[in-house]
C-alpha cells in the first residue's frame, strides 16, 4: 500500500559505494570491511521508492560499515517499483497532518497510478521474489545468520518475512500494513521504529502489536523485542528525512543508530570475558 507520506521525502546527501550483482536478481550489495563479520548478512527491504531512490543504497553502506557485514538490497519489485521517482516531495513532521484536498489531490495524482504497481508487487508476489533471492545467499555464500531490516512496504514484508525462517533478527520501520495475527507469527527479535503520526500505524496498532510480542515471550522468551517512539516525526522519517528539518535529521539518525544497535546485539555473537 502506499499515503502521501509514502511519496514525499528527500535524498540523502552522497553517492553509493557498493555496486548491483545481475547474478543475484539486480540486488546491490554493500560489502562488510575486510576485517569484518564474515558468517552474518543483512538483508534490506526498501520503501516502495526500491532501488532507484539512493537513500536505501547509502544507508546500506553505513550499516555494512557499522555493523561490519555485507549488507544487500534486494531488487523484490523486479525493477518497476510501485512508487516513481517524480512523486517525491518533502515529508512532513508530526504537526502536519494532510488535509482533506491533500489526500483528494494525492488519490488522483499518486494513489491512482501507482495502483498497478502495488497490485504487481503484492505481498504474495514479493514473497515468492525474495524466497528466491534467500535460496540464493543460501546457496552461494556461507552466511551462519541474516538480519533484516525494512521500511514502509519493506517494513510490513518485514513483519511477514519474520516469521518464514529465513532471517535471524529484524528491524521495522514505519512498515505498511499488517495483522495482528502476522506480529504473532514472528520468531525472532524484533525492534520497531515508531514515528509519532503513521497513516498505517495507529497508536492503537502499535500498542497491539506491542501487547502481542508481550504476550508471546511469556512462552517464549528467545524472542526478544523493543519499541521506540520518535516524538515531532512523520511516516517515512528514518528512510527519507528533509534536511530542512534538523529534528528530523537528528530522529533518522538515531533510528540508524537504532538499527545498528540491535543488529550487532541478536547477530554478533558475544565474545566470552577473559577476566
Amino acid at each position: 500500500m502506499s499515503c502521501p507520506k509514502c511519496v514525499e521525502g528527500y535524498e540523502l546527501p552522497g553517492e553509493p559505494a557498493g555496486s548491483i550483482h545481475a547474478d543475484y536478481h539486480g540486488a546491490y550489495l554493500a560489502p562488510g570491511p575486510p576485517d569484518g563479520q564474515k558468517g552474518i548478512a543483512v538483508v534490506f527491504l526498501t520503501d516502495g521508492f526500491g532501488l532507484p531512490l539512493k537513500n536505501c543504497k547509502i544507508m546500506a553502506d553505513k550499516i555494512a560499515e557499522r555493523v561490519g557485514c555485507d549488507v544487500w538490497v534486494p531488487d523484490y519489485f523486479a525493477g518497476r517499483p510501485p512508487v516513481p521517482l517524480n512523486a517525491m516531495n518533502m515529508p512532513d513532521k508530526a504537526d502536519q497532518i494532510p488535509t482533506m484536498w491533500d489526500w483528494i489531490k494525492f488519490i488522483f495524482i499518486n494513489g491512482i497510478p501507482v495502483l498497478p504497481g502495488i497490485i504487481r508487487n503484492r505481498p504474495s508476489v514479493v514473497a515468492v521474489r525474495l524466497a528466491s533471492f534467500f535460496a540464493l545467499l543460501k546457496e552461494k555464500k556461507s552466511y551462519g545468520k541474516i538480519g533484516a531490516v525494512g521500511y514502509c512496504f519493506g517494513g510490513a514484508t518485514a513483519v511477514r518475512l519474520s516469521s518464514t525462517g529465513l532471517i535471524n533478527s529484524v528491524v521495522i520501520c514505519h512498515p505498511s500494513s499488517f495483522t495482528i495475527d502476522e506480529v504473532r507469527a514472528i520468531k525472532v527479535p524484533s525492534s520497531w521504529v515508531c514515528p509519532e503520526v503513521d497513516i498505517f500505524l495507529a497508536h492503537q496498532v502499535r500498542l497491539d502489536a506491542e501487547a502481542a510480542l508481550a504476550t508471546k515471550k511469556e512462552t517464549d522468551p528467545s524472542v526478544e523485542y523493543e519499541f521506540k517512539d520518535y516524538p515531532g516525526t512523520q511516516h517515512g522519517f528514518a528512510a527519507r528525512p528533509n534536511h530542512k528539518y534538523p529534528e528530523l535529521v537528528e530522529a533518522h539518525d538515531q533510528a540508524l543508530d537504532q538499527t545498528v544497535n540491535w543488529l550487532k546485539k541478536t547477530l554478533i555473537p558475544e565474545v566470552p570475558s577473559t577476566a
